[in-house]
C-alpha cells in the first residue's frame, strides 16, 4: 500500500508524519486490496480556532473512498 501525506500551509512533523502511517496502516486489517491512501492536512483560516482540516482517500480496485473533517487538534482528528 502506498500512503502519501500532504501538508498545505504548514509543515508537517516527523512525529505527526509517524502517527499517520501507523493509523493508516491499520486500514489493511479492514480491507486487503487497498493500493494507494493520499492523506491531506491543511490549516483553513489561522484566525479562528476550527482551522485544521484533514481528509484521506483511499483507492480501492474499484472505487475509492473519502472523508474529511475540520477540528482544533489533527491529532485529535486522525484518531
Amino acid at each position: 500500500m502506498d500512503v502519501r501525506i500532504q501538508s498545505i500551509h504548514f509543515d508537517a512533523s516527523e512525529q505527526l508524519q509517524a502517527f499517520i502511517q501507523k493509523k493508516v496502516s491499520k486500514l489493511e486489517k479492514y480491507y486487503e486490496d487497498i493500493k494507494k491512501v493520499e492523506v491531506s492536512l491543511k490549516v483553513v483560516k489561522p484566525e479562528v480556532a476550527e482551522n485544521k482540516e484533514a481528509g484521506i482517500k483511499i483507492l480501492v480496485p474499484n472505487g475509492e473512498f473519502y472523508a474529511s473533517k475540520v477540528v482544533i487538534h489533527l491529532k485529535k482528528q486522525l484518531i
